[in-house]
């Protein structure tokens, strides 16, 4: 679903271009951009200039939002660091950091051709080989991630590089207390075993935050781009396989269809913990605390994305399901005690 650029929300076409030809970025008038939708955080939109040539514009959401959120001039920054790993990322081109341009500061990639798989529609396409070798993909493109020293690229100042799951259990309370609209009481018992059976960090590398299919452009049976780095930070590399395996539905489980992997003909969630093991040399064995803390984390964020939507943020053109989006929060919250108990 896209909109039209007459009077799309969160974009000024007569400003950007100018800045586009002031900062080096050819693209002759008229702009037409295009809100992608598919994003419950900072917008994207893909906009062509005259000659045709696609670039795509990244900025935060329309109104207020949480304090140290939606950082554009961090996550240009981390992509473009990025850029030079196995790790594939669309890349950089520009940052504005004023914002009179557009209303808020935003940055500019190059246009990565390819699919998202958002559900199991989407990746019904691929064939049987295509699935299981998109699913080793995925694994080997997330233990290359986890191999980079964040020093050798520039990001060893990106944030703090030990007690990761304690920064981030501070973290998501704050924005959970920051965002809460009503009371979740699995939320505050989720928070307590957590900070009561916090595993010791091993290591510490640049750990994405948010890596699912659904932020990839796939092409192929490979992956042309790892998308939406704003979660991006320094910490334990097992937190984003635990978020990675909460994702990787199976077939047999709930609202299958709205996964990818729900498709079928994918790596079972054990067979991509065993990749991963394998390919990292990482111990494993308290997976599950992480995949909890994944839930816990998730029903924080998307009460955020709730209550963004709910005052109006997002903008008018979305057709989310509000109540779906409230009770999700708890079903996360439900999900992550049920795995704390089989510690």
């Amino acid at each position: 679903m896209a909109a039209d650029d007459t009077g799309l929300q969160g974009i000024d076409a007569g400003a950007i271009g100018p800045w586009l030809a002031e900062n080096g970025i050819p693209a002759p008038a008229p702009l037409h951009f295009e809100l992608i939708a598919g994003g419950h955080s900072n917008l994207t939109y893909r906009f062509t200039d005259a000659q045709g040539a696609a670039r795509v514009l990244r900025r935060p959401p329309l109104g207020e939002i949480l304090e140290s959120a939606h950082d554009m001039a961090r996550e240009h920054r981390i992509i473009s660091a990025v850029a030079g790993t196995r790790v594939p990322v669309a890349p950089a081109l520009g940052l504005c950091r004023d914002a009179a341009v557009n209303d808020a500061p935003f940055y500019i990639m190059g246009f990565v051709p390819g699919a998202v798989l958002h559900d199991a529609e989407a990746a019904t396409p691929l064939s049987a080989a295509e699935r299981v070798a998109l699913s080793e993909r995925v694994i080997d493109v997330l233990v290359a991630l986890h191999d980079v020293d964040p020093d050798d690229i520039g990001l060893g100042d990106l944030g703090r590089k030990e007690a990761y799951l304690a920064r981030q259990h501070k973290r998501w309370n704050r924005q959970w207390e920051a965002s809460r609209t009503h009371a979740v009481p699995e939320m505050e018992a989720v928070s307590e075993r957590l900070g009561q059976y916090m595993p010791e960090q091993i290591g510490a590398c640049v750990v994405h935050g948010d890596y699912r299919l659904g932020n990839m452009i796939v092409a192929d049976s490979d992956i042309q781009a790892v998308l939406d780095w704003e979660l991006c930070t320094l910490g334990d590399p097992l937190a984003d396989l635990g978020y990675l395996l909460n994702w990787w539905v199976q077939p047999e489980d709930d609202d299958a269809d709205k996964h990818p992997t729900g498709a079928g003909g994918f790596l079972s969630r054990e067979a991509m913990t065993e990749r991963y093991q394998q390919v990292s040399g990482r111990d494993l064995s308290e997976i599950n605390y992480y995949r909890a803390f994944s839930h816990w984390r998730l029903a924080a964020i998307g009460q955020g994305v709730y209550k963004r939507y709910l005052t109006g943020a997002m903008g008018d053109d979305h057709d989310v399901d509000l109540q779906a989006q409230k009770d999700g929060v708890a079903l996360r919250a439900q999900a992550a005690l049920e795995l704390l108990e089989s510690l």
